[in-house]
């Protein structure tokens, strides 16, 4: 005769020999998990310590948000007419921040957005949406922290 018990016994044991496998996934009502949850609120931190930074001149948050090999980039028209990539630095977004060339901006006129396009493990992409700007962000996760790396950048025309 066969052990009525057999399968049950084995799905159970099944199950607690793989939780600890799904200890820091727990998903929530909206199908995330607290793992992605956290992952999204540390991409947009870095994304806010730009953008904010930047309005508020605070050279500490942009530091924070920029990794050393940072490079933002955007297409200049020269008074010839031909059009060049103009590329700025790390250094240099912090030292303009601490210049506080985004706080010659009105504060009223401020709106600062922060949409995150794409998350894969260790990349993601996102855009800052100013009254005066539009941002490409690409981050990388470099030893557990999110940095950003690039940015390609327009004139909020809009």
């Amino acid at each position: 005769m066969k052990n009525p018990l057999r399968i049950p016994l084995a799905c159970v044991l099944l199950m607690v020999s793989i939780s600890p496998l799904l200890a820091d996934e727990h998903p929530d009502a909206t199908g995330t998990t607290d793992n992605a949850d956290a992952e999204l609120a540390a991409i947009e931190a870095t994304a806010r310590d730009y953008i904010d930074g930047w309005y508020e001149g605070d050279a500490e948050r942009m530091e924070r948000a920029l990794h050393p090999d940072m490079a933002k980039r955007t297409v200049r028209a020269l008074p010839s007419g031909a059009e060049i990539l103009n590329t700025v630095t790390a250094s240099n977004m912090v030292e303009y921040t601490r210049a506080g060339f985004g706080k010659q901006s009105k504060k009223e006129d401020q709106h600062n957005e922060v949409q995150i396009l794409d998350v894969l493990t260790n990349t993601a992409n996102v855009k800052t949406t100013s009254h005066e700007f539009i941002d490409y962000l690409q981050l990388a996760k470099i030893n557990g922290k999110w940095w950003i790396v690039n940015v390609l950048w327009e004139p909020n025309d809009g």
